[in-house]
């Protein structure tokens, strides 16, 4: 492909339970690939974060809202010409399908983890919205998005540097209609 052409412009999620590696990742990805980077929990509505910080699961009211509000924010940076990374937990098959609505071609990434891990890597953050006692109702929660169009899986286990180029090498692999 010729490196002058223009690009195309691109949406890539970063898809899985709390403490995955989601915002890790995609950040560092957006950073390599000079895309703009979304954080998915910045669009929580006040209260669903109330909510969670208190403990309790979103039910799938909660979500709606916040995810044709990602879906919008994607899509009009996409409007504006820029590619885009963000986080999503996109815990269900429903929930990929609403992204999917607004953003047709959105690819995505499944960092996969088990629950000891997520227990884990949760419990070790400090001043975040989600508390280690909802990560059960996440692995609850999830359906598996393998086999679905544009979802890659990772293992979410892997160290950060290779999960980026990983998902790098993905993206530009997927030419032409991410290039």
């Amino acid at each position: 492909m010729d490196p002058s052409a223009p690009r195309a412009v691109t949406a890539l999620a970063l898809i899985g339970v709390a403490g995955c590696g989601k915002t890790t990742v995609a950040s560092l990805v957006a950073q390599q690939l000079g895309w703009m980077f979304v954080e998915g929990d910045d669009l929580h509505p006040q209260a669903n974060v109330r909510k969670m910080r208190s403990g309790i699961p979103l039910d799938d009211a909660d979500r709606a809202g916040w995810l044709a509000a990602l879906s919008a924010t994607v899509a009009t940076q996409m409007a504006q010409g820029r590619s885009v990374v963000f986080t999503c937990s996109a815990l269900r098959q429903r929930y990929r399908q609403a992204l999917r609505a607004e953003l047709p071609d959105v690819r995505m990434v499944h960092l996969r983890i088990d629950i000891a891990l997520a227990r884990v890597r949760v419990g070790a953050r400090r001043g975040h919205l989600f508390p280690a006692s909802l990560v059960e109702s996440q692995f609850a929660a999830w359906e598996p998005a393998d086999g679905e169009p544009l979802v890659w899986v990772l293992d979410g286990t892997l160290a950060v540097p290779i999960l980026v180029d990983a998902v790098v090498a993905l993206i530009r692999s997927d030419a032409p209609s991410a290039h």
